[in-house]
């Protein structure tokens, strides 16, 4: 692929979401959106951060992992409780990559 088409795909792609976000802002008050759609649009983060991190906890070498080797899943999982638990993102996330760090140190160290 040339530079040039690959500048132009960046560009169209941002084109693309720029004007994706615009629609909402613009259509803002002019347009009453149905309830139910309002209530849909509340669990499009959640769902999204969702659809990111799920293949990468759940997923080793295009295969299904949910075996006790799997790192990333355990320590997927001990942050789902820290979060849920704490309500606080740092401790989330400080939880979560310690956990990932020192089960990938120990996985790493178990005799094969």
């Amino acid at each position: 692929m040339s530079q040039m088409t690959l500048l132009l795909v960046f560009l169209g792609a941002g084109l693309a979401t720029f004007l994706i976000r615009l629609s909402f802002i613009a259509v803002e008050g002019r347009v009453r959106l149905p309830s139910w759609f309002r209530t849909a649009l509340q669990f499009v983060p959640a769902a999204m951060l969702s659809a990111l991190i799920a293949p990468d906890l759940l997923m080793r070498g295009g295969r299904l992992a949910l075996g006790l080797d799997n790192a990333r899943l355990l320590a997927g999982l001990v942050a789902i409780v820290i979060a849920a638990r704490t309500r606080s993102v740092g401790w989330t996330i400080a939880g979560g990559m310690a956990t990932l760090i020192g089960l990938t140190w120990w996985l790493g160290h178990l005799p094969k």
